[in-house]
């Protein structure tokens, strides 16, 4: 069976192509084994054996011979027209065979040993494409921790989390609960809040993909908490035994063309070749190992034993975002449908947040000098705000942490909004222009 003309013609993710890999290696196993129906014809089975073992004895040495050459040349030649579209092992997975230099990339996610070269990588792709385009879906990369969930090793929790310990719920069914203890790892984990009606609402709209730079037994459990009944993800869970560079993320590993393709992550860095695909969320830290981890002093939500919001927190905010995404890309752009990318239209929904907005700061960069490198500099041009080094009347807000330098100053005299660096960080997650009084500039208690 060949994968070039037997793939699945209507695959909408990895998940089919897995399903065919099954089959077709069934059904090679099951050529080579014995016929468990053969009773019905054995008698003619049997006239056949004995008319070929005639037909041997008969034959000239010289026929032998030339039935050997023909069939070793048909054999090469197929394998010199095959294209090699992927492998198993070192074994090309068409014509068997062996295959000394490696190409393509590792799916192991898919099916274990498995490699595609990259003219079949882009062949699925197109034929991906072209499903999930007909049923009006795009493709959603979600990272785990500190997006979806949170987790800690049992030995981390500290004396304010104990409690926790009484409070697990029944891993029996996961869809009531969202605090667990996973002995198999030993970890326990918390699901943020929302998180269920998230990948259901999403799941609509997107072929979703889970993507962690976790271990791939701790991915497999963590999805089980996520889709107990696997209607969201199925065999599309990616863990860092998969990927292809160390400590960073790619698509490459991803059945889908980059422009279908969105991702949410709490983490910029992981994905530094596809930043424009990226949906960047406010880290979930539940536990305190999480704050530790992230060098935060302050105490987690498990020690003030409260929680995000299920209506107003992160995720709901972002499904909204997706919605609003997904309806552009497929109900208000103007363009061919196979002509549209989603990179696009996220980068102008995003440019539309500090619309209007131009910010000048004040003691929040080192040096003007490195002004414009500056992360938030370029987030408030990312959010489709202005900046400036120079105060004039056309300047909207100052961003400063002390209330005392001469712009911070300016602002205020000039009736101009004097912000935190936090409101542009806010306004970034929430995707949306936050109030500027809850961002207030104080004076520093250090005397």
């Amino acid at each position: 069976m060949s994968l070039a003309t037997n793939s699945p013609a209507h695959s909408s993710s990895s998940d089919d192509f897995a399903a065919f890999l099954d089959v077709a290696l069934e059904s090679h196993s099951s050529d080579s084994s014995p016929n468990k129906n053969a009773e019905v014809g054995s008698n003619v089975e049997s006239e056949r054996i004995k008319r070929r073992k005639v037909e041997k004895l008969v034959c000239s040495e010289e026929d032998t011979l030339c039935g050997v050459e023909e069939q070793s040349l048909e054999v090469l030649s197929k394998q010199q027209l095959c294209s090699h579209p992927g492998s198993f092992g070192n074994m090309c997975i068409i014509c068997g065979q062996r295959l000394d230099e490696e190409s393509g990339v590792t799916f192991g996610y898919i099916h274990k040993g498995l490699r595609l070269n990259n003219d079949e990588i882009n062949r699925l792709r197109n034929i991906d494409m072209k499903s999930l385009l007909q049923h009006k879906k795009l493709i959603l990369v979600l990272d785990l921790d500190h997006t979806l969930l949170n987790s800690t090793q049992l030995g981390h929790l500290t004396p304010e989390e104990e409690y926790l310990r009484s409070q697990i719920d029944s891993l029996e069914d996961v869809t009531k609960g969202s605090l667990f203890l996973l002995n198999s790892v030993h970890t326990m984990t918390k699901l943020r809040p929302f998180v269920h009606t998230f990948l259901k609402e999403a799941s609509q709209l997107f072929e979703m993909y889970i993507y962690t730079m976790g271990e791939r037994a701790y991915a497999y459990e963590m999805a089980k908490l996520l889709d107990p009944k696997r209607e969201y993800f199925n065999s599309k869970v990616i863990s860092r035994d998969d990927g292809t560079q160390k400590h960073q993320k790619g698509l490459d590993i991803v059945l889908g063309q980059e422009s279908a393709v969105l991702i949410l992550d709490d983490t910029e860095n992981a994905w530094t070749k596809h930043k424009e695909n990226l949906i960047l969320i406010e880290r979930y830290h539940f536990f305190a190992s999480s704050c530790h981890q992230f060098g935060f002093n302050c105490k987690s939500l498990s020690e003030l034993k409260t929680d995000e919001s299920e209506t107003d927190g992160a995720l709901a905010t972002i499904l909204k975002v997706l919605k609003q995404v997904h309806n552009i890309f497929f109900n208000e752009l103007l363009d061919d449908l196979v002509d549209r990318d989603v990179r696009q239209v996220l980068k102008t929904v995003r440019s539309k947040v500090l619309e209007g907005c131009k910010v000048v700061f004040s003691r929040v960069f080192p040096t003007k000098f490195q002004a414009e490198n500056h992360h938030l500099w370029k987030m408030v041009e990312q959010l489709g705000g202005t900046c400036s080094t120079e105060l004039d009347s056309s300047v909207t807000h100052v961003v400063s942490t002390d209330p005392g330098t001469e712009k911070s100053r300016w602002a205020l005299k000039e009736e101009k909004f004097l912000v935190h660096p936090r409101w542009i960080e806010a306004s970034n997650y929430f995707w949306k222009r936050q109030a500027e009084d809850n961002f207030p500039v104080e004076q520093s208690k250090k005397q």
